[in-house]
């Protein structure tokens, strides 16, 4: 098969978390050679398959098979992949089986490499994840099987192919603030704690506010307000509690720690709780490393461009991967319609980031 032949067979295979829609038996036994360990939990299905070349290091290429709901608004088959001005369309074209598509070609075609290959796929990227790449990890981690370098080909690139590659990625924290007063009427504002008149006087200094600097690699990490609830919908009581909710998307320079002092020097003489919750730690991998390097020069290579080093974005299950020491990247198509009515991927991606994959094991 060529690569846009398999990008196509990909899309057309419905892959709703965790559902894999047949994809990893598949790949499991169009990667002739590899040695496939199959790690499925709760429902959830996960394949790990490397390939022995020789003594040196081992590069791994890893990623998800399944995909979000595919929602309404769609003009063509969401399931379907449907070919129209040199794109295709289809859930998933950017997010991300078209980095799938290329990679799993790419280690297809690998007749020689000085080291081990392999390829890390789960089917709940898009869900919880919490049964799939991280369990992988642990297995491998278990059996002396860790990679040296890993590349998550998630959709990286801005507005041309080629133009930035993901060398790390922003933490998050979610925080939930519940602000306690005193219920009472509304007529008799005395003898009642509103606790939407205190909070007025903290907002200002709290909403959208940067905790750092950032750095060459991370923008400041900004506490930002997602949803405040309170009272009881009605005009003549004033609440009693309020509940305030945000999420910090932190650099290396803000932690959990950090956010506590920030609420605890706003809220001074309130009386309110907070809980916070790490789900992603931030990460960045050394532009100096093989990896970036031979990634870097790859992308120069068939592009003609020299990507940016970038942190943006949400989170991808290259934080997990980091946690290891390993040192991870993340590098894929354009960026511009993942999760969204005719999401869409060009032939011409496809068949470049194959390419830039091909050469990345040639020369790594």
């Amino acid at each position: 098969m060529t690569v846009i032949e398999l990008f196509k067979q990909f899309i057309e295979s419905k892959s709703q978390t965790p559902d894999d829609g047949g994809m990893l038996d598949f790949i499991e036994n169009y990667l002739a050679g590899f040695t496939a360990i199959r790690i499925d939990k709760e429902g959830v299905k996960n394949l790990f398959a490397y390939r022995r070349f020789g003594e040196g290091p081992h590069l791994c290429f890893a990623g998800h098979v399944d995909v979000v709901p595919a929602g309404d608004g769609w003009t063509t088959d969401p399931y379907t992949a449907t070919q129209i001005d040199g794109y295709i369309y289809g859930r998933g074209a950017q997010d991300m089986k078209s980095g799938l598509s290329a990679f799993t070609q790419a280690l297809k075609d690998a007749q020689h490499f000085n080291g081990t290959l392999s390829i890390l796929l789960t089917s709940d990227e898009e869900g919880p994840g919490k049964y799939g790449t991280a369990v992988v990890l642990a297995y491998l981690k278990e059996h002396n099987l860790l990679p040296d370098a890993v590349v998550v080909s998630e959709p990286t690139c801005e507005k041309t192919f080629g133009d930035a590659i993901k060398v790390g990625r922003r933490g998050s924290i979610n925080g939930v603030l519940e602000l306690q007063g005193k219920q009472g009427h509304a007529a008799y504002p005395e003898k009642a704690i509103n606790p939407i008149h205190q909070i007025a006087l903290v907002l200002p200094q709290v909403a959208g506010a940067f905790l750092d600097q950032g750095d060459e690699y991370f923008a400041p990490s900004q506490l930002v307000v997602t949803d405040i609830r309170s009272g009881i919908e009605t005009t003549n009581v004033s609440p009693g509690k309020l509940k305030m909710m945000f999420n910090v998307r932190n650099s290396t320079k803000t932690d959990k720690a950090a956010i506590e002092a920030f609420i605890a020097q706003h809220f001074t003489g309130l009386n309110y709780t907070l809980t916070l919750d790490q789900s992603a730690v931030p990460f960045v991998t050394d532009a100096a490393t093989r990896i970036v390097q031979v990634l870097s020069d790859s992308i120069q290579d068939v592009c003609g461009i020299t990507p940016k080093h970038s942190t943006a974005g949400g989170t991808s299950d290259a934080r997990f991967i980091a946690t290891y020491g390993i040192n991870v990247i993340e590098f894929g198509v354009i960026n511009d319609t993942i999760h969204a009515p005719n999401e869409r991927t060009s032939i011409r991606e496809v068949e470049q980031l194959h390419r830039v994959f091909s050469r990345l094991i040639e020369q790594f």
